[in-house]
């Protein structure tokens, strides 16, 4: 079967997991302290993975395209599909900029009043040096109009692959079209996604900055879109569609997954040793902060994403078997989604306790929130492994589980729906026979 039916009972399942990411996020908004500082940190870090996940489906299916490679062909229609949930992404990061602009959030710190002028109480000169770029112009303007770029060529390229399925025979001339947009595609989807993390992800630690954390975060999309591509594939042949795709194409799904997490590591590695054996305050505070008040996190991180992946998937028989192929897609879709929540929490909480604190506000127990905000306050002070660190910031909650699996659900249906509006198989892609043959 080619053409996928989104039945009534998938789709109130997925309905009723969105339901319940919605009520987790009210029930945060209803818990959470003056700012709503886990409301708005929860939302952020669901709009940037799963937005991420739609972008780097679309990056690779560009690049794979420009590489003239054949073998994903039977899978192309997945990536198309999840590329298009980024215009759910342009909404939501529209409300997140907004916040900058009216303050109902408090998740950087370079977008307080007054930061950046120097007869002000709240100058900062390290931040008033990163204005040109860290302000809110460039960060509303920037992320929507990224993400419309970026969708605009997530439509273009399903309509003109659709197109070409409905040309009636194999067109290589419809074809060559289709390349010409992924080409034009991949060097601006190359810049522009750096400066798309470097506002979103890294200017939540205003102070700190690494040359490397584009790549990082980039990675970290790549493993989670893939862990998504493969448990997306096994579900649909488990229903009896993607008859076409066979071992040989989940084997390379699955040397992708292994492979990326063995450059995430080299990249993680890399970041952490070359700051840390520079030993300047403003870079290593980042890490210092993780690895003091978040050790089960930080070094969870390592153990999820490396150790596991690299023990489990370094043998080619297990690359081939569903049952360990859905294991490891959960546990490293699962995994870099906690490596983006060890991105975001820690800097929105200080930033955010720092803000109480200068109005005189509180998170709970005022004294604890008080010296929390100096302990996280690397380069203004020491660390504070020993303070208590608010609910939904130490480690994932209840409520940020129910969000993830909300926003899991809705990814899945958006992208669900979008099958159902063309064939799975791609039957005029010239690239299509190499597909069905595909060997390695």
């Amino acid at each position: 079967m080619h053409q996928f039916i989104f039945t009534g009972r998938q789709k109130s399942v997925l309905l009723g997991f969105m339901v319940l990411g919605l009520l987790c996020m009210g029930l945060t908004w209803a818990v959470d302290d003056p700012f709503h500082t886990r409301f708005w940190t929860n939302l952020l870090h669901n709009t940037v993975f799963f937005t991420g996940i739609a972008f780097i489906a679309l990056f690779v299916y560009s690049a794979w395209m420009t590489a003239y490679a054949g073998w994903h062909t039977v899978v192309k229609r997945i990536f198309e599909g999840f590329s298009l949930y980024m215009v759910v992404g342009l909404v939501l990061m529209l409300i997140i900029a907004g916040g900058t602009w009216f303050h109902y959030h408090h998740l950087y710190h370079w977008a307080a009043e007054g930061i950046a002028d120097p007869t002000s109480d709240h100058y900062d000169r390290i931040l008033a040096g990163k204005s040109s770029f860290l302000n809110k112009s460039w960060y509303t303007f920037g992320s929507v109009g990224f993400l419309a770029v970026w969708t605009f060529f997530a439509f273009r390229i399903r309509s003109m692959s659709i197109a070409e399925d409905n040309a009636g025979t194999a067109d290589y001339a419809h074809h060559q079209k289709l390349k010409r947009i992924v080409a034009i595609f991949l060097p601006i989807a190359a810049f522009t996604s750096a400066a798309a993390i470097w506002q979103w992800v890294m200017s939540i630690d205003a102070h700190w900055y690494s040359t490397m954390f584009a790549w990082y975060a980039t990675a970290s999309w790549f493993i989670a879109m893939m862990s998504l591509t493969i448990l997306t594939v096994i579900f649909l042949k488990g229903k009896g569609y993607l008859e076409e795709v066979t071992g040989e194409h989940l084997h390379d799904l699955g040397k992708w997954l292994f492979a990326i997490s063995i450059f995430w590591t080299y990249l993680w590695f890399s970041q952490f040793m070359l700051i840390w054996y520079a030993n300047v305050g403003e870079e290593t505070v980042y890490f210092q902060i993780r690895r003091d008040d978040y050790p089960v996190l930080f070094y969870g991180n390592l153990i999820i994403n490396f150790v596991l992946p690299f023990l489990i998937l370094m043998r080619n028989s297990t690359k081939r078997k569903y049952g360990t192929l859905v294991f490891m897609s959960v546990l490293l879709l699962f995994g870099h989604w906690v490596d983006f929540f060890l991105m975001i929490k820690p800097g929105a909480l200080h930033t955010a306790l720092e803000a109480m604190e200068h109005m005189g506000t509180a998170v709970g127990d005022a004294a604890a929130a008080h010296d929390h905000g100096h302990a996280l306050a690397g380069d203004h002070g020491g660390h504070g492994a020993h303070h208590a660190i608010p609910p939904g910031f130490k480690m994932p909650g209840l409520l940020e589980i129910g969000t993830f699996l909300g926003f899991l659900a809705s990814f899945l249906y958006f992208s669900l729906n979008q099958f159902t509006k063309a064939s799975l198989i791609s039957k005029n892609d010239p690239y299509l026979a190499e597909s069905l043959h595909h060997h390695t």
